[in-house]
């Protein structure tokens, strides 16, 4: 990443970041980024960031994107995961062959991809492609995306296809001009509000074969690190998002501490108790953690692009995705403890820090972030097959 874009790019997020700090409650009641700050997002690089710079992206390095997406979730959950996924975009967009990858990029680097991992479609083979029927749930930014994709079965005569490498069915993930997609208002979460992360739906649309991809054993068309493992840098990048929400509350714990803030019935402010103090430093300790487990894991993943080979990444990819649930778990144990120690205050919906209470217990509930994923990497300790789910 050239050192100018990296400047640009993290001082634009500083600079934005005290206003979505300010507009967070606008943005939970919106169930979306407003319009104003999109662009702003936009402007500043936070969609382009790890688009090629061949295709007028940043190709930002792995702390970069680490700390650009900490940042934005700090100020606010909602925005933090928003960008994490419009970012995710290249990774998806390169699971296509190279000259689609070129002609989605040929108008300019800020292309957003929302969708949904889930085999919750079915495409029948129809004229050199797929019709596409299916819903897909949680596809966050859907309402802003320029491209939509959901992941189906792959059915012939109506019948499910039968997969290679003796899985019972092939799936295949379908990308769609987001004018032929229904997004369906179905947002009402605990957390997370503003991420938009709706159903979207498509009723026999035709998808042309070669805008199919094969989401978690393809092969990228763009070569380059940051390219090698996609689902990979995505599980870390979804674990940048977590230490943000956790680290936004302990700022503002700190925050409405700093006035003499006293439980009822207590004997002394909590910032002079010494139970509290304890609390509060080993909910620190677990964030700095979790964030330094990701900046690791992160240079592990790129030394092992630059030659490292298949072996070393087979090696590497239990651990990875045994990180998520980990920082989940840690994160959302630091969360907790500044959401006890605010006091009766943190029930009310005003409150910063019932909403990254909200934010990372609507986060645990992902999919990347279950506790199976820890026994793959217990597995591959103990020299037992490692699959690719739990």
């Amino acid at each position: 990443m050239d050192d100018q874009d990296r400047i640009r790019l993290i001082g634009a997020v500083r600079e934005l970041a005290p206003e979505l700090a300010r507009r967070a409650e606008e943005i939970e009641a919106a169930r979306g980024l407003p319009v104003d700050l999109l662009d702003r997002l936009r402007a500043a690089g936070c969609f382009r960031m790890f688009v090629p710079r061949s295709h007028g992206g940043y190709d930002a390095d792995p702390h970069t994107g680490l700390a650009v997406l900490e940042a934005l979730a700090r100020a606010d959950g909602s925005t933090g995961w928003t960008v994490m996924i419009g970012a995710e975009t290249p990774h998806l967009l390169a699971m296509l062959p190279r000259d689609q990858f070129d002609k989605l990029y040929a108008h300019g680097p800020d292309v957003v991809v929302a969708g949904g991992f889930a085999p919750q479609g079915r495409a029948e083979l129809a004229d050199g492609g797929f019709q596409v029927t299916g819903r897909w749930a949680f596809a966050s930014g859907s309402r802003h995306a320029d491209w939509i994709f959901g992941n189906c079965v792959l059915t012939g005569d109506g019948q499910p296809l039968p997969g290679p490498a003796g899985q019972p069915v092939e799936v295949r993930s379908m990308l769609l001009p987001a004018g032929q997609v229904t997004v369906e208002d179905t947002w009402h979460a605990l957390g997370l509000r503003g991420t938009g992360s709706h159903d979207v739906r498509v009723d026999a649309v035709y998808c042309p074969v070669e805008r199919s991809f094969d989401l978690f054993t393809g092969v990228p068309c763009v070569p380059g690190p940051g390219f090698v493992a996609p689902l990979a840098q995505f599980v870390l990048h979804l674990g940048a998002v977590a230490v943000g929400i956790a680290q936004g509350a302990l700022d503002d714990t700190v925050t409405l501490l700093d006035g003499g803030r006293r439980r009822l019935y207590a004997r002394q402010s909590l910032a002079d108790s010494p139970a509290f103090r304890e609390r509060l430093g080993r909910a620190d300790l677990h964030v700095r953690a979790a964030r330094a487990l990701l900046r690791s894991l992160a240079d592990d993943l790129f030394r092992a692009a630059h030659g490292g080979g298949p072996a070393a990444f087979a090696a590497l990819q239990p651990r990875i995705s045994a990180s998520l649930p980990w920082v989940t778990e840690v994160t959302a144990a630091a969360v907790d403890a500044c959401y006890r120690a605010t006091g009766g205050g943190a029930a009310r919906d005003s409150s910063p820090v019932q909403r990254r209470f909200r934010d990372i217990h609507t986060f645990s509930q992902h999919a990347a972030a279950a506790e199976g994923w820890l026994g793959n990497n217990g597995s591959q300790l103990l020299g037992r097959p490692v699959e690719l789910a739990y």
